[in-house]
């Protein structure tokens, strides 16, 4: 009667504080500059080495410039923090890709790419989209600061155990309606902390058919409706996915591997605290028009009205279409936008690439927009090119820029400046997040082709 999650955080508990937390061993630490500076400082202060350092690895993303990253980093802060997971990595002796590394990226797409992250792994990074590598069948979620100096001393963490969810999406899919949808939908309908305290189990037709890299997007966005972490149950399409990848079992060890991984999954009886279940059948290409993921309306539909809100989330409603100069009930079909941004760990994987030149191919970039379009790796940017999309892209206008986590937030060069409005393929819409006053509506890789050609937002279905 056990659910996925109990069988994955059950085999890794060294042992539970009576009225307290547990401690949970960990499989993976990923760490990049933006969180790990005092962890390391933390140790070096106690005279403390990493308990197992070859389960740690490290890049910077989140400050990286997408171009010109043979030269040094312009802005100081971001060049200091670069620097310092460089000489921290190398003085604790930790795995390190650095920027202009073929293996760099951001760190939600390399550690799926090489193999690093599999199924029924324990998994953390000081990043709260984390819940990425869920997708593969393992138990991942974000970590505070001192928490990853308590990981890369003890290679163990004190959790207090979430409660389960699971929520089941049945049916198919309608033309032009993709992963990002999908959470985007989820959010609206169960709000930005429906979730919370719960850690999230996806299952049902809609998500067995979507395709790994669609079951990344939909991991990553869990933390977005409060969860503390978001999951699937490894299938035959996760097996083949993980396959040959770098860091994935090989011979005997993968049979072995296997073999285990197949056992995955809750038990027919298994009891959640939690279940919800939704019809794919309902789900349109959605966009958000307020300032939290939870936003969003089908993209031919209706900003809400305030009688549709209610006294109780009026102010927030009001005070989120005030900052992006909308009006309650009226439709964003055809408003004018100024910056399309394809990327990010939610949607910069080659899928999302290949979307967005399907939608794009033999059109134009509009001459109102400025497009950024940034891989999540180098490996995704040079998938990019050997597949020719790189062509498709350029002919319509596009350039591809270097990889990072770019105007995903305002953290480096890419953003978006104020008052101006940018469909992005990013994961929050917060105020400022893409840059001081900048306006977010988050949307799917085939929205932001299809304003990046018209310069207004439209319904990709119109395109397709």
């Amino acid at each position: 009667m056990n659910t996925l999650f109990d069988k994955i955080w059950d085999k890794h508990v060294v042992q539970v504080i009576k009225d307290g937390p547990t401690q949970l061993y960990i499989d993976r630490l990923y760490c990049h500059e933006v969180t790990s500076p005092q962890a390391f400082s933390g140790l070096r202060e106690r005279g403390l080495k990493c308990f197992r350092p070859r389960q740690i690895f490290c890049m910077p993303d989140h400050n990286t410039p997408t171009h010109d990253q043979d030269k040094p980093i312009a802005d100081p802060v971001s060049r200091r923090q670069v620097e310092t997971l460089k000489n921290n990595a190398k003085e604790f002796g930790l795995s390190y890709y650095g920027m202009m590394d073929e293996n760099n990226g951001i760190i939600h797409v390399v550690g799926l790419e090489k193999g690093l992250s599999l199924p029924g792994m324990t998994i953390v990074c000081g990043d709260s989209h984390t819940s990425t590598h869920g997708a593969v069948g393992a138990v991942a979620f974000g970590i505070g600061t001192s928490e990853v100096e308590m990981v890369m001393a003890s290679q163990c963490i004190l959790q207090q155990k979430p409660k389960s969810m699971r929520i089941r999406i049945n049916g198919e899919l309608g033309n032009g309606v993709t992963a990002k949808d999908v959470a985007l939908y989820l959010m609206a309908k169960i709000s930005t902390s429906g979730a919370t305290g719960y850690f999230i189990e996806y299952a049902g037709s809609v998500v067995e058919n979507l395709s790994m890299e669609g079951r990344l997007t939909l991991c990553n966005l869990s933390i977005e409706m409060g969860a503390r972490g978001g999951f699937m149950a490894p299938d035959e399409k996760t097996f083949e996915y993980l396959k040959n990848k770098e860091f994935a079992p090989k011979g005997v060890d993968w049979d072995k591997a296997l073999s285990y991984w197949r056992t995955l999954k809750s038990d027919d009886d298994a009891k959640f605290d939690k279940e919800l279940i939704f019809d794919g059948a309902d789900i349109e290409p959605r966009i958000t028009y307020g300032t939290n993921p939870g936003m969003g309306i089908s993209i031919s539909g209706n900003i809400p009205t305030v009688e549709e809100i209610g006294e109780g989330g009026k102010a927030s409603f009001l005070k989120a279409l005030n900052y992006m100069g909308f009006k309650p009930g009226e439709k964003l079909l055809g408003k004018k936008v100024d910056y399309v941004f394809l990327g990010a760990c939610t949607n910069g994987r080659i899928e999302d690439f290949r979307a967005f030149a399907s939608v794009v191919r033999g059109k134009k970039k509009a001459d109102n927009i400025v497009a950024w379009l940034v891989p999540g790796s180098w490996a995704v940017e040079r998938q990019v090119r050997k597949e020719g999309i790189d062509k498709v892209l350029a002919d319509a206008g596009f350039e591809i820029r270097q990889p990072g986590c770019s105007a995903c937030l305002a953290m480096n060069d890419d953003k978006v400046p104020s008052g101006k409005y940018s469909v992005s393929t990013s994961n929050r819409n917060f105020e400022g997040r893409q840059g001081p006053g900048a306006r977010t509506i988050l949307a799917s890789p085939l929205v932001a082709a299809a304003a990046a050609v018209t310069g207004v937002i439209t319904d990709p279905r119109d395109l397709i």
